[in-house]
């Protein structure tokens, strides 16, 4: 019999010591009923049926007469409900019930509400407690910032953050880690640093928060200062802090700090973390070393869903379209359930390797035999394989015969088609939807522009451009990032900042020579702009990605493979001028744009032209 069980048998064979005027008297002759509610705190804890007993208790202490206007009772049991993941209903019925509730028992609901799956009326708590007048303490404010993290509530948590300079509590590490963890959640990176800066005590905690936030707020340069400043301050990192720093480096590509991050991992016994392997194999097939992810994926003791989907979605935008569904087809070999991310890396695969028959058997095998409903990332995918293929017209059937409302992406898909394929009456069509779902997306106004550009309507042209200044629409900047020397670089079209800027356009006037001597004639109908031909292949030959090869080339060894990071998709002629370049001086040059990666050797890539 277990411990719970004998104090449940020893409440019952004396019923008289639970009569609620004995239990209200604390003398020493009568200690059972407050002895047993303090045990059942910490025992119930290790039985698997302790929120069965901890009723059982409740309900016999009621049978009795004993009331809940005893804060010691109502306080432990109210803690013991919290503490055991019961039902938040349940607290709330019993917190009814207090007479008088303490800042413990208000504290306590506040910390149920804000663990659990619906940390809303954490904050309806805060503001009954206040109404109350029963004053905050320093234990409140850490939940309630947890909560409105989760919840994700900017203002609110700003509001609290207020709140605790007004009553002192700014300075306390838990306070400050809880409002540094809110502001870094909600994507408010600048509010998360100045509370870092201001601490007087950094514990790993506000480092893996300030860093995370970084890193998935699209700032993995900041990240990575951090950690040297973490390291330099001589806080070790832990497995979370790994996770973020890989995340960091897969979004800049910086393969070789990311290696060292691995060299790091190993060292201090890392390597089973499932969180860790799992962000290394995404760093490395998000660096396009997709032999280096899945050397990290043959060596996990445990692979979970999340590690065979990501070298699913690794292989299939690296451009191994069959061995990705080869994984797929072994991942339902070894019994595993595919979950609905794993049918997106599936279908993403056949839309990128123009496998279109497979494509529509694994989209309706995803609902037949799997029952998984098909979501609207599916069906982006399924009017992105038919638009890849040329197949425009069907495309847009297509849309108009889905069961979900189409999204900006999806008619963003067409109109991208439209432009390439040359269906301007489609393209127009799609750019209607797209001004009703979101009106200033600059993307949108460029496709556009490019589709008219490309039939030669300049005056169209113009009204486009002109439509954006007005709109106040402004074109995202083309980028490329290159990793050389513990240092991320990033090149912008006809950037002349880089201190090796002249040596840089200097190569590049070289190179352009010898590409001709291979047969290269500038693809100038990819400058969408009433200029002379002349103007044309000038505006080519500096384009982001062809800037920072040419700095790769003249910074590292001949026979060392280049790689690019770029936020727009590569343009046709940069395209063909890459294949040239890997062939005219023997180098792998790998390329990440927006949509896939390019692996370009000896004059040929593996997206085999088809992007």
């Amino acid at each position: 019999m277990s411990v719970c069980s004998k104090l449940c048998s020893l409440v019952q064979s004396h019923p008289s010591m639970f009569h609620a005027t004995n239990f209200l008297s604390t003398t020493p002759q009568n200690p059972l009923p407050y002895y047993l509610l303090t045990k059942c705190i910490v025992l119930l804890q290790s039985s698997a049926s302790s929120k069965y007993k901890l009723r059982q208790i409740h309900a016999f202490s009621i049978r009795h007469g004993v009331s809940l206007h005893n804060p010691d009772m109502a306080k432990h049991l109210i803690f013991t409900i919290v503490s055991l993941s019961a039902p938040m209903s349940y607290a709330y019925n019993v917190f009814t019930r207090i007479h008088n509730p303490n800042v413990f028992t208000w504290n306590t609901m506040i910390r149920g509400y804000a663990e659990s799956q619906n940390p809303s009326p954490a904050l309806h708590f805060y503001r009954q407690m206040t109404v109350s007048c029963v004053e905050p303490d320093t234990h409140t404010y850490p939940f309630l910032l947890k909560a409105i993290s989760k919840s994700l509530n900017v203002r609110e948590g700003e509001a609290i953050h207020s709140v605790t300079i007004r009553n002192g509590f700014q300075s306390l590490v838990f306070v400050q880690n809880s409002l540094l963890h809110i502001y870094a959640a909600c994507g408010y990176t600048e509010s998360a640093y100045k509370v870092f800066e201001l601490m007087k005590e950094r514990d790993l905690v506000a480092w893996n928060s300030v860093i995370n936030g970084f890193a998935l707020n699209g700032r993995p340069n900041e990240a990575l200062t951090l950690f040297r400043e973490m390291s330099v301050e001589g806080v070790e990192p832990d497995g979370f802090t790994v996770v973020s720093l890989l995340s960091a480096c897969a979004e800049l590509g910086a393969l070789e700090l990311g290696r060292r991050v691995h060299v790091y991992l190993l060292k201090v016994g890392l390597r089973e973390n499932s969180y860790v392997t799992n962000s290394l194999l995404d760093l490395y097939a998000k660096c396009g070393t997709i032999r280096e992810a899945q050397q990290v994926f043959g060596e996990m003791s445990e692979r979970n869903a999340v590690s065979w989907t990501s070298l699913i979605v690794g292989l299939a935008v690296n451009g191994f379209g069959e061995e990705a569904l080869e994984l797929f087809k072994e991942m339902e070999g070894q019994g595993l359930v595919p979950s609905e991310i794993t049918f997106v890396g599936v279908l993403y695969a056949c839309s990128h390797c123009g496998m279109l028959d497979e494509g529509f058997n694994y989209f309706k095998r995803m609902e037949e035999e799997y029952g998984i409903l098909p979501r609207i990332e599916h069906y982006g995918c399924m009017v992105d394989l038919l638009s890849r293929a040329g197949l425009v017209k069907q495309a847009y059937k297509y849309i108009q015969n889905m069961p979900v409302q189409p999204n900006a992406v999806i008619w963003r898909t067409l109109l991208g088609a439209c432009t390439i394929h040359g269906h301007l009456d489609l393209g127009e069509i799609a750019r209607s939807h797209i001004l009703k779902l979101e009106p200033k997306h600059s993307g949108d106004y460029v496709l556009l522009s490019n589709l008219y550009a490309s039939e030669r309507r300049w005056s169209d042209v113009q009204v486009v451009r002109r439509s954006m200044l007005k709109d106040g629409v402004k074109k995202t900047p083309g980028y490329s990032l290159v990793e050389l020397g513990n240092r991320v670089y990033e090149f912008t079209i006809g950037d002349r900042s880089h201190p090796q800027s002249q040596d840089v356009y200097a190569l590049l006037e070289k190179i352009t020579e010898l590409l001709k001597l291979e047969g290269y004639v500038p693809l100038t109908a990819n400058v969408l702009a009433d200029i002379e031909e002349e103007e044309k292949e000038q505006a080519l030959c500096y384009h982001s990605e062809k800037l920072a090869i040419a700095f790769m080339l003249l910074n590292t060894a001949p026979a060392a493979p280049i790689r690019v990071v770029k936020n727009l998709r590569v343009c046709a002629d940069c395209h063909v001028a890459i294949k040239l370049i890997s062939k005219i001086y023997d180098r792998e040059i790998v390329i990440r744009d927006r949509s896939r990666f390019h692996h370009f050797r000896g004059g040929s890539c593996s997206c085999k032209d088809y992007w």
